[in-house]
């Protein structure tokens, strides 16, 4: 285990799953990662800002991907080393017990994906 201090259990997305502001209909960047309680969006919209709330739509990877829309308060943003991206730590609001269970079960079969 290393040095992460966060409080839930996340598991690494392993390509581009693409992440769409529900309002919008753009896409706005791709999943980091993921744990129950949020995410962190490999963004490419330079409109996102900290201490913002966004409606977002993503499928979860894997076979069968469950199609999640979520509400999300941006905690903090971060230049990334990629020139027009930037990485954001999301914290997921009010998800539906749906969401909730799907999310909890494909963090919870990682496996490999958090090593």
């Amino acid at each position: 285990m290393d040095a992460d201090s966060r409080r839930m259990p996340r598991r690494d997305v392993a390509g581009a799953t693409d992440v769409i502001d529900a309002m919008t209909g753009e896409v706005i960047g791709h999943l980091g990662n993921l744990s129950v309680g949020g995410m962190l969006l490999i963004a490419n919209s330079p409109a996102l800002v900290e201490d913002a709330l966004y409606q977002l739509r993503f499928t979860l990877p894997g076979e069968g991907g469950h199609e999640l829309e979520v509400g999300a308060h941006a905690l903090w943003r971060a230049e990334a080393s990629a020139p027009g991206q930037s990485w954001v730590g999301m914290r997921f609001l009010a998800l539906s017990p749906d969401a909730t269970r799907a999310l909890s079960e494909w963090v919870a079969h990682g496996g490999e994906a958090n090593a």
